[in-house]
């Protein structure tokens, strides 16, 4: 029997992951990382004001070094005639100005160190003033044109970093045509799209982020932006009137990225979706199991059958679409705007001396200072959760608010902060760290707690991704947090797994994605069980979690 493979692609915050995959068992062939050089070096980023920008050719070296790698790793003979189909995944909402071309205006050479030219990337906060204008503005209109994304616009998403970047950057302004997402754009790229016009939009990325929906007949009416600042007018001159979902093609391989790529011209491109979308069929999602990819932040995606859910709308999520996930499902998208990024941010914090005072020693050659910062990061954080783990947890323990990059869900608040609590002379580095671990648990189960408020229940727990693979000690945290069981997926790379599987669909391997879901999954390496001895001291420091965000965000109203 001949055989055939496909390349899942995932693109994540700091990095972008090809896999090679055999479309018969879903077995990984090969794989390869590439590390974006010009963020990891921090350019055109400032922590400070939340400004996370990504420039396009850290996505499209990325791209090729990948693939490239993937195929020369395979030593397969002819595995390039043996590719059938690509399908792609990235963070977002990230997008990007182009001109009338497709092009990137940070391709141009007027723009090329410009961050406003760049990738607004998901977790970038500048526009928190725009999203609450955009929130104010919708509620003058006697339709809801935010009911699909939970009645709250994000400072994460589309519309909002579109008009912040028009309104600070007039030459920026005059230069863009479109404005597209990261999974729109590199579909388009591989294919050889020359004219914006004809990119074809993804309706995950359009429905969560942009208020695309049926309903409306696309976005919202013109009016409705033009009245919120006519700065909008030019690019609503030529916006996107429909949508695809990701079982869908856009299109075969271009000659120039099949020349490049290695493979032939007759390779299928699917269309784009976000990582965790992908990432959720990769861990082999089931109707209202809450499957949480677990990163940087986490996104949280459910699926329900259409007709089950009749009008429900659930308030304070990141929107529920149809075809978003699963064609023929509604999707319903939630998420922590800080995960790992709070325990990298407290890791960060204690390698200070080592970074800005030992460095900087006398007493210590350059290599043994590197070494040891080395050594130190990179058991740092495995030897907090040994010592926190030893820790014995009562209501008066240190606790924390997990806000530290804002609120994604439930009810969209990038204004509001993170805290830490109870402390006392005795507070030392674990107990800190614990408690930051327990408050993006207490993060997680207030999501669980929304969708079951609104009518959604939530029937099971899967966890994706890095920390659900390498921390037990926060997976365990978090079953006895929740007070119910969660399924660890074998697989290390769901979200290039789950592109692959979409990429299986497209080329007509399997007949839908259910189907590709199936043959191809990895199943399941470990159950986390909660520990009834824990459950109730949760749930009371839980309900202590609730009063003093409660607090926290009344405070930040109140300035």
């Amino acid at each position: 029997m001949d055989r055939s493979f496909v390349i899942g692609i995932d693109y994540g915050t700091d990095s972008v992951r090809s896999v090679l995959v055999d479309v018969s068992s879903g077995v990984e062939v090969s794989s390869s990382v590439f590390y974006y050089p010009r963020w990891k070096a921090g350019k055109y980023c400032q922590a400070v004001n939340s400004q996370y920008r990504q420039h396009p050719l850290d996505y499209l070296e990325g791209l090729e070094s990948t693939i490239k790698d993937c195929l020369e790793k395979s030593s397969i003979a002819d595995i390039g005639n043996m590719v059938t189909a690509i399908s792609v995944d990235t963070t977002g909402s990230t997008p990007i100005a182009v001109n009338q071309d497709g092009v990137p205006l940070a391709m141009l050479d007027e723009f090329k160190d410009n961050p406003n030219a760049m990738f607004i990337l998901w977790k970038d906060h500048m526009a928190i003033k725009e999203a609450n204008e955009l929130n104010e503005h919708a509620e003058k209109y006697p339709i809801n044109y935010l009911k699909y994304v939970g009645g709250v616009y994000s400072s994460e998403w589309y519309w909002a970093k579109l008009l912040h970047i028009l309104r600070k950057d007039e030459a920026v302004r005059q230069a863009t045509f479109s404005w597209v997402e990261h999974c729109d754009y590199i579909p388009f790229v591989l294919t050889g799209g020359s004219d914006a016009r004809q990119l074809k939009r993804g309706v995950c990325s359009a429905g969560h982020k942009a208020l695309f929906a049926s309903e409306f007949g696309g976005v919202p009416p013109k009016d409705f932006f033009t009245d919120w600042d006519p700065l909008l007018a030019p690019i609503l001159d030529h916006i996107f009137t429909e949508t695809y979902t990701a079982a869908e093609s856009a299109g075969t391989l271009s000659p120039e990225w099949a020349y490049r790529l290695g493979l032939n011209e007759q390779v299928k491109i699917g269309i784009g979706a976000f990582d965790c979308h992908m990432g959720a069929v990769g861990g082999q999602i089931e109707p209202y199991h809450l499957s949480k990819v677990m990163g940087t932040s986490t996104c949280d995606i459910v699926v329900v059958p259409k007709d089950e859910v009749g009008d429900t709308l659930v308030r304070g999520i990141c929107g529920q679409v149809d075809g978003s996930v699963i064609p023929g499902m509604l999707g319903m998208e939630a998420g922590q705007s800080a995960f790992g990024d709070a325990y990298a941010w407290f890791k960060k914090l204690l390698m200070w001396p080592l970074d800005f005072m030992v460095s900087k020693s006398d007493l210590l050659s350059t290599e043994t200072i590197e070494s040891l910062k080395e050594e130190y990061e990179s058991n740092l954080l495995i030897q907090l959760s040994a010592k926190a783990e030893e820790l014995e947890i009562n209501l008066d323990s240190e606790f924390a608010i997990d806000w530290f990059n804002g609120r994604r869900t439930p009810d969209a608040n990038q204004e509001l902060k993170g805290a830490i609590g109870g402390l006392g002379l005795g507070s030392d580095a674990p107990r800190i760290f614990r408690s930051i671990v327990e408050a993006t648990c207490f993060g997680a189960k207030s999501i669980v707690d929304r969708f079951e408020s609104e009518g959604i229940p939530i029937k099971g727990l899967i966890a994706l991704g890095g920390v659900a693979k390498k921390s037990p000690f926060i997976m365990q945290m978090m079953a006895d947090v929740m007070n119910a069981p969660i399924k660890v997926h074998k697989s290390e790379q769901t979200c290039a797994l789950g592109a692959a599987m979409f990429a299986a669909t497209v080329a007509g391997h399997y007949a839908s994605v259910e189907d590709a879901m199936h043959a191809m999954g990895q199943g399941f390496e470990k159950t986390y069980q909660p520990n009834p001895q824990k459950v109730s001291i949760y749930a009371k420091r839980y309900n202590r979690y609730k009063e003093l965000g409660g607090f926290l965000e009344s405070f930040t109203s109140k300035n």
